[in-house]
C-alpha cells in the first residue's frame, strides 16, 4: 500500500503570525492533528504539530501571544505519494515525529500521520490467521 492510498488530501494550511491559540482552535475544529504552516520569508513549507502547541503552553508560554513560526518546525522529511508505508513509517521512526507532509511536484499533496497508517494496516492484519 503506497502513501497516496492513507494520506489526507484535505489538510489544515495556515500562516506564520496565527497565534497558538488560533492554530489550536483551527486543528481541532477539523480534527486534525497537524497543520502546514506556509512562510515564504522563512524558506516555504513547515510544519505546526498539537505536540509542539502542548509543549509551548506546558513551558507557560502564553497561546494568545505565541506565533505560529516560533514553534514550527522547518527541517521537514516530506514523503512522495509513491512511498510505500513502509518507507513513510521507517522515516517516522527514524525521525521520532508522527506526521509527514507529502509533496506532489513539489506541492503539498496531503499529511499521512501515523493514526493513517495504522488505519490502512490493522483491517490486513486482522485478516491473516493466527
Amino acid at each position: 500500500m503506497l502513501v497516496r492510498d492513507a494520506m489526507t488530501t484535505v489538510v489544515l494550511t495556515i500562516g506564520p503570525t496565527h497565534t497558538l491559540r488560533q492554530a489550536a482552535a483551527l486543528m481541532s475544529a477539523r480534527k486534525v492533528g497537524a497543520a502546514i504552516v506556509h512562510d515564504p520569508d522563512a524558506g516555504g513549507i513547515g510544519i505546526l504539530t498539537e505536540r509542539d502547541i502542548l509543549i509551548s503552553v506546558g513551558q507557560g508560554q502564553d497561546p494568545d501571544t505565541e506565533r505560529a513560526h516560533a514553534h514550527t518546525t522547518t527541517d521537514v522529511v516530506f514523503a512522495a505519494p509513491t512511498w510505500t508505508l513502509e518507507e513513510a513509517a521507517g522515516a517516522m521512526a527514524h525521525g521520532g515525529f508522527r506526521h509527514l507532509i507529502v509533496l506532489d511536484r513539489d506541492e503539498p499533496a496531503g499529511i499521512v500521520s501515523v493514526r493513517d497508517i495504522i488505519r490502512c494496516w490493522a483491517p490486513a492484519r486482522q485478516q491473516v490467521p493466527a
